[in-house]
């Protein structure tokens, strides 16, 4: 049976955790291929705090184009309302064969949460979770989330060590803000397109407009 990765984010900006785990995940499991999905409107944020569907759909793009084992869909930027994991692997679904299996790359922090997703007893119905270990977290904290899924939904469940790199995408929004330089934490076409576009400036309300701030990314 193929199998391909889906691995969905705010991706605000896509950095090198990213490519890293979804590269290692894919090899591990022998995976035709990783979709990278980008949330159009995250549910757990504000609009207010997240970039662009555009620009990170762009930055995504940008960042997956030397692989040819990667793709990125607009699904989620496209569609209207809210991004929920549940609709895109019913669309995923519908689009391949049942013989063609599905695993939804993720954190495992994001995991030891996914009770509070939004039709999360569904989704493994659609697909495989892989739950790739991140700096500070233990495989351990997923016992307790067994009680709750249930034997048969757990067993869908598998804890994937990665090479960890201490990497986030609000560290690097940070960075940013402080003048900062963010190289070797994210691909250099995203570089430049944070730089090109002025992404993460210190004033919100000139997000992704040109400003006046000196080049400082490089």
């Amino acid at each position: 049976m193929t199998a391909i990765g889906i691995m969905g984010g705010t991706f605000d900006p896509i950095h090198f955790g990213h490519l890293r785990a979804a590269e290692e995940v894919r090899q591990g499991f022998g995976l035709e291929r990783v979709i990278f999905v980008p949330s159009g409107r995250p549910p757990h944020k504000a609009a207010e705090e997240v970039t662009s569907p555009e620009h990170r759909y762009l930055m995504t793009l940008l960042a997956t184009a030397d692989n040819p084992y990667f793709e990125v869909s607009r699904m989620e930027i496209d569609r209207e309302g809210p991004s929920y994991t549940l609709d895109s692997l019913r669309e995923l679904r519908r689009l391949y064969s049942p013989e063609k299996a599905l695993y939804f790359i993720t954190g495992l922090d994001a995991v030891l949460e996914i009770t509070s997703w939004n039709g999360y007893m569904e989704l493994f119905d659609l697909a495989d979770f892989i739950a790739v270990t991140r700096p500070g977290y233990s495989v351990q904290t997923l016992n307790d989330l067994g009680v709750h899924l249930g034997e048969e939904r757990f067993s869908r469940i598998h804890p994937f060590p990665v090479t960890l790199l201490a990497i986030s995408s609000r560290d690097i929004r940070k960075r940013i803000r402080e003048g900062k330089s963010v190289k070797y934490l994210v691909p250099d076409p995203v570089m430049k397109y944070i730089e090109k576009e002025r992404l993460y400036l210190r004033d919100p309300d000139r997000r992704g407009t040109r400003t006046a701030y000196p080049d400082f990314l490089a």
